[in-house]
């Protein structure tokens, strides 16, 4: 076993709640109440009701399926509930591991928190959030160390050793068996496509889905015998699907800073890609007093590379929305919003957004690519038919660490979200289970779900 794997795995079967800073317990309430909310909206997606009905008839019930009637077997409700938490791109991340550590961790951790309940074994909620927060927090560090391929996209891949790792603490694995465990995990990543999202492949929301159940699978693999290689990390993420990786990140200040308490926070209904842009032209609308959309004549937006990427102007399918710049812009002006039911089908089929979608050029401009990742630039430049011309920059997205929405924007989300599909009295005793998980057992919050 290397040394930073030896490291590791000493941490995270030696870390108990009592170790965990305020800011990382703290952040892990937000992280559980915004995850659900998001998984809870998603359910009410059509294709995620398809694919419960398909997966759910003749299978034993024992973890919720959050948003919707019902119980499934442990594994069935992590890929669902992870994929439901995907489908709305409205889930945590974190700008360091540049990927979303959150939703591969917690739908699982839920399902194997009420598995052991059932099982007589209950799980306190200290001790479910220290396994939240260390499964996040291996997740986004291999995000960290890596350097994952450009032609793959980041879901279902680091995302399932966070998933396993976070099971492996519910169950009080020892060093050595943590250590097998992520072994183990890394070799069951999926080989991900980054076209999925630049296409609208909707397959792509099932990723997320596929780490948590692959994650409880790796689990129960290593609890029947089965071993990994001596270090699975170095292997897939040095030589597989990674063009770089520095295992010091993996336990570079180690307990005493956790990537839970640097995430992010999203309240656009898309792409983090297109954030900058969007908080861009909020400022010009903020600064016009309104912009009517038959007064503009054009609109460039310059960004980094990965945000330029999103330029295709005639999406397919609401993902595919989701994950083009032109059309976010365009349904943000003409709906006066940039939430959930900016990008549902009815406004991918409007007419009058196609037209403007058309209106919007998307360039990159390498001085912004350079100050990836620690800035997500933007700039929007509206000109208008009389002549004028209105434009707005930015570093930062709203939400990120540098620049935090407020407990009341992040109160106001959930319920938007959670509006969706549960009462307001339900979708408050959630909330307040959510920030008080860690001061009883887990079934508090789970009996409500």
């Amino acid at each position: 076993m290397t040394a930073y794997l030896n490291q590791l795995a000493r941490f995270l079967s030696d870390t108990q709640f009592a170790d965990l800073p305020a800011a990382a317990v703290l952040r892990s309430r937000r992280v559980l109440s915004d995850s659900i909310a998001a998984i809870a909206a998603g359910a009410g997606e059509p294709e995620v009701q398809a694919l419960t009905a398909k997966l759910l008839p003749g299978a034993p019930g024992v973890a919720s399926l959050i948003g919707q009637s019902g119980q499934a077997a442990t594994a069935t409700a992590a890929f669902i509930n992870g994929t439901a938490g995907t489908f709305l791109e409205l889930d945590e991340g974190n700008q360091y591991s540049r990927g979303h550590p959150g939703i591969h961790v917690l739908p699982v951790a839920l399902a194997v928190a009420e598995e052991c309940a059932q099982a007589g074994r209950p799980v306190s909620g200290q001790a479910f959030a220290t396994a939240m927060v260390l499964g996040y927090e291996v997740g986004a560090r291999i995000g960290m160390a890596s350097k994952i391929l450009p032609s793959m996209h980041p879901h279902g891949t680091w995302g399932t050793v966070g998933a396993a790792v976070a099971v492996a603490k519910l169950h009080n694995a020892d060093q050595a068996t943590m250590a097998e465990t992520i072994n183990v995990a890394s070799t069951l990543g999926l080989a991900t496509s980054r076209q999925t999202m630049l296409q609208g492949g909707t397959v792509r929301n099932s990723f997320a889905g596929f780490s948590g159940q692959n994650g409880l699978t790796a689990w129960h693999l290593v609890d029947c015998g089965f071993t990994g290689e001596a270090d699975g990390l170095a292997t897939i993420w040095g030589t597989v699907s990674s063009t770089d990786w520095q295992p010091a990140e993996m336990v570079a200040d180690l307990g005493s800073r956790y990537e839970i308490a640097r995430n992010y926070f999203k309240r656009h209904a898309c792409c983090r890609y297109n954030h900058g842009a969007l908080d861009a032209l909020a400022m010009i609308l903020d600064a016009e007093g309104g912009v009517a959309p038959s007064a503009v004549a054009h609109v460039k937006v310059e960004t980094y590379s990965l945000a330029a990427q999103l330029s295709d102007r005639s999406p397919r399918n609401t993902l595919a929305g989701k994950f083009s710049l032109p059309f976010s812009i365009a349904t943000t002006l003409l709906n006066g919003s940039s939430g959930v039911a900016s990008f549902t089908w009815d406004k991918i089929r409007d007419p009058a957004i196609q037209a403007f979608a058309d209106k919007v050029d998307v360039v990159e401009a390498p001085e912004m690519t350079a100050m990836m990742p620690d800035f997500r630039p933007a700039r929007v430049t509206i000109t208008f038919h009389d002549g004028r011309i209105a434009t707005a920059e930015t570093k930062t997205n709203r939400g990120d660490t540098e620049a935090p929405y407020d407990d009341d924007e992040l109160d106001a989300k959930y319920f938007d979200l959670t509006h969706r599909v549960w009462s307001e009295e339900k979708a408050a005793a959630i909330y307040d289970q959510c920030f008080a998980v860690d001061e009883a057992e887990v079934s508090a919050l789970t009996a409500l779900l």
